[in-house]
Order: structure tokens, then C-alpha cells, then sequence
């Protein structure tokens, strides 16, 4: 098999669901039990969170474990607007956000929140301009996401951050679901309040996330219950789950360490070779990150080249897994400029540090193989 749909999920490392089988079977008591059972679970759980915490270089208590990036980007955004509504009800974001950031400012803008959607140039990025413009004393949060899931492209989130806290007093939050372990990011150095996280984009289970929050920010709660999570976040925690994304995000960064270079040596002669092959529009840039490669086809449609590919085991996207059956032309490459024809015809490439060169030949070899059949099928 050769799997290049990493940016929809990676496969858990086994040494992660090891652990949380572990984990299920002797700590499976509540973490909020008064008992012994459930205070091992809560040491368990403590340990976890202390690990995380050293791994992204910052402070337990600056930890919110929440079900991945989905709600992590709600609590974010939507906790900010219902805590510091009294302060302002202007909100900024961009317009090639996931869905889970575009439909949560949606909702906030039917409840009276007003929503300035930055646009973005061709490959992707937003203009500082234009953000140090639209930021005004009514401003209370930004949210930018640092690597786009579709095309790549990488904000220049550091100079976003200076920008934000220069000129206005609004709260800063990063989607970097993408980016961990690829793009590096500090949660000092970029002046953030707030960076969300899913297990499941670097090796551990579906179903766990965290949000990075600065200890000193007030969030209001989404969900109300017992208080879990500094009261942030109720619900019984998912104390195996934690327990291996813990695992997972240790051997994630380690293998970043070892392989980051490869991959984006792999990810420079993928797009060198993409531009040999008839018939494909490169979308992405050389300046994007080292795991997401975008490419279109017009007068293919993806998904009959997805299936076609399929049949070989190999397995590639048309886009966000969360959008991927919207029939509509991506908002992201429509944002671009790209046209309606090219961004319905989009298929995306995405690497994991265990990708090889020779997995990527192979797939190169059936791709030259299926165009020009589809090509003649489709006319």
C-alpha cells in the first residue's frame, strides 16, 4: 500500500495503540475518582499532560485536552467571542481557513459578531497590510491557521503575531493542525494565545486533540459539567486516548528530527517531476510546507483518478476529508485565483516521514499511466 493521504489522517503507530490498549486495561477508572483506581488513572492522566507539556516547550496548566482540532478551534474562537463580547464583536480570520475555523465565525456572525475575512495572495498567504488594516479597538480575536491542509502554504504567522500585539489588544489564535512537527513553532516566540492540535495528524488515535491556551487568557467554557480540564472543558477525560497521543507525539517529533530534510527533498522532486507530466497545473509553490503537494488535472475528474489509483493501492484526496464530498470547487484554490475548472480538478499529495522515494516513483509511474486513459474515456 502506498499511502499519500497523510493531511486526512496518519496510521497509529503501533507503539501508540499499544498504549492505549494499556491504558484501557489497567487505568480505567475516572481520573476523578476518589479511590485508588482512580487516582492511578489521574496520575496517568498527570503524566501525559507533563510529557505534552515538554515536548511543545510550555506550561502544564496550559494544556486543554479536547476531542482533536475541530473542537479545539471552536473553543478557541467561540470561547473568545462569549468571554470578551463586552469588550468588542469584531473577529478576523482568512478566507482559506479549515471548516471547522470558517463555519465556527459563521455561526458567531449570526449571532451579531462582525467577521473581516482577509483574502490571500496566489500562493496562499495573507497580506500584513491588509491585516494591520482591518485590526481596529473593536477587534477582540484573529485566527489565522499557520499550513493550509489543501494547497500547503505557510502563513508568516511570527510577523502576524508582532502585527496583532502592536496594533490592537485582540487574542491571537493559531490553527496548527498541519504544521506540528513540519513547520516548526513556538508558542512563545510567535506571541499566540491560543494553537490547536489533533492526535490523529501525527500518529495517535481519532477522537483526541489539545488547545494551547496562555495561562493568563480567560476562555468561556462551551461544554458545562464537572469542571474538568481547569474548568474549561467538562467531561470525563479520555484518559487512554491522552495517554497515546502522548506516545505518538514523542516518536513524531523524533522521527521530525531525523527525517524533516528528507521529506522536503522528497516533496522538491515530487514537484519537479509532477511538472513533466502532461496535463498536470502545479498549485502549490516550492515555498510551501515539506508534506502537502496540490496539483490539478483539468478535464479528469479527481475522483475517477482517485478510484483509478485505488485499484493499484494507492491512495491519494481531492482535498480537506472533511469537505471531500462537497461537490462545490474548493474555496481555498478558488481563493487563489485559481479557475472554477482547475480547482474542481484538484487532487492533493500528502507525505508522511515514512514516505519513500520509491512509493512516490511508483505512484509518478501509474499517474502517467491513468491520464492519458482517462483522458480518452472522459471526451
Amino acid at each position: 500500500m502506498i499511502y499519500l493521504d497523510n493531511s486526512a489522517t496518519t496510521k497509529p503507530y503501533e507503539e501508540a495503540l499499544v498504549a492505549f490498549r494499556t491504558a484501557s486495561e489497567q487505568f480505567f477508572a475516572n481520573p476523578s475518582s476518589l479511590h485508588r483506581k482512580g487516582g492511578e488513572a489521574e496520575r496517568l492522566l498527570r503524566q501525559a499532560r507533563s510529557s505534552i507539556a515538554n515536548l511543545l516547550n510550555v506550561k502544564i496548566n496550559e494544556i486543554i485536552f479536547t476531542s482533536g482540532g475541530t473542537e479545539s478551534n471552536n473553543l478557541a474562537i467561540k470561547g473568545t467571542a462569549l468571554q470578551y463580547l463586552n469588550q468588542g464583536k469584531h473577529l478576523i480570520t482568512s478566507s482559506i481557513e479549515h471548516a471547522s475555523t470558517l463555519e465556527a465565525f459563521r455561526q458567531l456572525e449570526s449571532l451579531g459578531f462582525k467577521v473581516t475575512y482577509l483574502s490571500v495572495d496566489q500562493e496562499g498567504k495573507v497580506s500584513l497590510d491588509e491585516l494591520a488594516a482591518a485590526l481596529t479597538s473593536e477587534t477582540i480575536l484573529v485566527s489565522i491557521m499557520h499550513v493550509n491542509n489543501e494547497l500547503g502554504s505557510i502563513q508568516p504567522i511570527k510577523e502576524i503575531g508582532q502585527l496583532i500585539k502592536k496594533k490592537s489588544r485582540a487574542l491571537f489564535h493559531i490553527d496548527d493542525v498541519q504544521g506540528i512537527g513540519k513547520v516548526p513553532l513556538d508558542f512563545e516566540d510567535v506571541n499566540a494565545d491560543f494553537i490547536s492540535y489533533s492526535a490523529h495528524k501525527f500518529h495517535g488515535l481519532k477522537g483526541n486533540g489539545l488547545l494551547l491556551k496562555r495561562e493568563k487568557v480567560v476562555l468561556f467554557p462551551l461544554l458545562s459539567g464537572g469542571g474538568q480540564e481547569h474548568e474549561i472543558r467538562s467531561g470525563t477525560e479520555n484518559g487512554p486516548g491522552i495517554v497515546a497521543m502522548a506516545k505518538a507525539l514523542r516518536l513524531y517529533l523524533n522521527k521530525a528530527k531525523v527525517h524533516k530534510d528528507t521529506l522536503e527533498t522528497l516533496r522538491g522532486e515530487l514537484l519537479d517531476e509532477l511538472l513533466k507530466v502532461d496535463g498536470v497545473e502545479l498549485n502549490s509553490t516550492l515555498s510551501g510546507t515539506p508534506h502537502i503537494v496540490n496539483f490539478s488535472i483539468p478535464g479528469i475528474k479527481p475522483e475517477v483518478l482517485i478510484h483509478t489509483l485505488e485499484e493499484k493501492d494507492i491512495y491519494v484526496s481531492t482535498r480537506s476529508a472533511c469537505s471531500s464530498k462537497v461537490a462545490e470547487a474548493s474555496h481555498v484554490l478558488t481563493a487563489v485565483g485559481l479557475s472554477e475548472i482547475r480547482a474542481k480538478s484538484a487532487i492533493r499529495i500528502s507525505l508522511s516521514f515514512d514516505t519513500t522515494k520509491d512509493q512516490l516513483d511508483l505512484f509518478l509511474k501509474e499517474l502517467q499511466r491513468a491520464i492519458p486513459k482517462l483522458k480518452q474515456v472522459m471526451r
